[in-house]
Parts: structure tokens; sequence; C-alpha cells
């Protein structure tokens, strides 16, 4: 078990509502879910600001490396440089690559995810010293969960940047953006890093709800842009390993996972896939999922989606096992 945790001594985390341990509870938004039912399955039935039932995938997989069972929200007060040395995420739910993702809901923008976490590396050098905390952040795993909100909160719903480029377009615009974040954590000594790509995003309920004219399928023009937008991920990330002396980036890639639970949910032991636990499951999430809320599931695990846009902790127990078990064995 030390040989493990000592191959990787902290799992650092950038991105949004997926990786999100809550952060957001901090920042003057709506978009929160540090309320009952979020938290129910989580430990003490709390809710914290993660939007789940319970753990994320990040939690999982800093579990899975041997280091601690969930990892804290940089900006919760309750924490500090000590909890922070063995993992800590700077994600904000609701954000994205693009600077006006983040605009669209008043959340943490993903270049200040980037400022964090040098304020981050100032106090570990404080608490460890520096030589000790630079080779520690060196042996981190950095993981990066973010784009999404991009196409489903920014591109699609409203004019500006559709008007502005095209949908191959924008992807090349996002990916540059991550290709640069990449580069920056780079320069400032990150050596293990892993990137995620977007799910099937044209299959989460509310794409599914606003889909109602075709049986409320999902909406394959989403999934496909998803699989296009994953490709150049990957493209990219083989350049910058070409390019960085010395780094290991990985693509963790969650759309084919995702997508045989929801295409075979009967091998998963899941019963709904296209509806999600809490509220109706067709639309509610944050603020309209809570307590009050009459028509919320008794048994999660049942689910695939726990509100319309999130997953579950069962789903997101199998997709970051999947990613431990495939891309992230690297690290190991």
């Amino acid at each position: 078990m030390h040989e493990i945790s000592a191959m990787v001594p902290a799992v650092i985390v950038f991105g949004d509502s997926t990786v999100d341990p809550g952060n957001n509870n901090q920042i003057s938004t709506v978009l929160k879910s540090n309320f009952a039912p979020y938290g129910r399955d989580y430990f003490g039935g709390q809710p914290t600001g993660r939007f789940s039932n319970g753990r994320i995938a990040t939690d999982f997989i800093s579990e899975a490396y041997g280091i601690k069972p969930a990892i804290p929200a940089y900006l919760d007060p309750k924490f500090d440089i000590r909890d922070f040395a063995t993992g800590v995420s700077f994600a904000s739910a609701g954000t994205g690559y693009d600077k006006a993702t983040s605009d669209v809901l008043s959340v943490i923008p993903f270049w200040k995810e980037m400022v964090y976490y040098k304020e981050f590396q100032d106090k570990l050098r404080g608490y460890l010293g520096n030589d000790i905390a630079n080779h520690h952040l060196s042996e981190s795993l950095h993981l990066i969960s973010i784009g999404t909100n991009d196409f489903l909160e920014n591109y699609y719903p409203f004019p500006t940047r559709s008007s502005e480029y095209p949908v191959d377009k924008y992807e090349i615009f996002l990916i540059g953006i991550a290709s640069n974040f990449i580069r920056e954590l780079y320069n400032l000594g990150a050596r293990k890093i892993a990137i995620s790509g977007l799910p099937p995003m044209g299959c989460l309920p509310l794409e599914r709800t606003t889909n109602i004219m075709h049986g409320s399928a999902c909406i394959e023009e989403y999934n496909d842009v998803a699989k296009d937008f994953n490709q150049k991920l990957q493209d990219s990330v083989t350049e910058l390993n070409r390019e960085l002396g010395g780094i290991q980036l990985v693509m963790s890639n969650p759309y084919y996972k995702l997508l045989e639970m929801i295409q075979n949910p009967i091998l998963f032991g899941f019963e709904n896939v296209a509806t999600a636990c809490c509220g109706t499951g067709y639309f509610e999430m944050s603020y309209m999922c809570d307590r009050m809320n009459p028509f919320t599931c008794s048994d999660a695990n049942k689910y695939i989606f726990w509100d319309s846009f999130h997953p579950t902790e069962k789903t997101n127990f199998i997709l970051a096992d999947h990613a431990f078990k495939t891309t992230l064995t690297v690290f190991r």
C-alpha cells in the first residue's frame, strides 16, 4: 500500500462539476448542490457541494491509489495545506475551457483554477520545503475533467460563439486552451497529467428531455460532437507528449464506457437510463433538485444519472474504476 501512495502522493484536480467537491459553495452562483438530497449517500449523509448522491469519480481515483477516500475543495475553509498536500480540487461546477462559459452562471473560470494552483504550490513549498515540494508535484497526478458545459451551456443555447465559430472550429478553439493549460502545468513542474474527454453528452437526461419530438432519444448531433472533440483531443495529447520532454500525459475517455452503460443498463444493475433519480428526472438539477421535490427516487443505485446533468455515485465509481484500470495504469 505504501508503495502505491509513494508512486502518486497526491491527486490534483481541475475542471467542472464532474470533479468539483464543493468550491461553488464559497462563491456567489446559482449553481450549487450543498443541500439535501445531494450527498444523501455520502459519508454521514452530508451534502458537500458534490453534484451527486455520493462521491465523485476523483474521490474514487484517490482511494484507488491508496491516498484518501475523498478529495477536498480548495476553497473550503475547513481544510488547509496539510489536507491539500495529498490531494485537492480547484474545479468549479458550470465552468468550461472557454471564459464565456464560466460567465453564464458566474462560476470560477478555468484560468482562475490555474491561479489557485500557483497559490497552492506556494503554500506547499512553505509546508514541505522547496525540494520536497517540487518532487512531490512532479510525482502527483494532475487530472483535468471539463468541456461539456462549453457546448451544452454556451455554444448551443446562446448565439455568441455559434455565430463566431462552426462547431468544428469551436472544438479547435477549446483544444487550444486545453493544450496551453497543459503546457503551463508542465512549466510549473507537473509531469503526470490525465485529461478527460467528453461523455456522450446527447444522452444526459436534460438533453433527452429537449428531444421529445424524437421520443426523447439521445441527441446524436451532440454525441457526434463529443466523439469528434475526443479525437482532436487525443491527437493533441499525442503531440504534447512529443513536445514536452519527460511528461506523462494521457487522455482518459469516458465516452464508450458511459454509452455502454446507457445501452446495456442491465449488465451494470441499472434500471433507469433516460431519466434521473432526483425529481421527475427530466430537467431538475441544483435548486430544483431539493428535499421538497416529491418525485425523487429511493434507490439511486438503479439510476445512471442522479440529476438531469450528473451521474450517480455508482456511475462515478464505474467510470473511475474503468479509468484507473485502463488509461491511468501508467501512473501505478
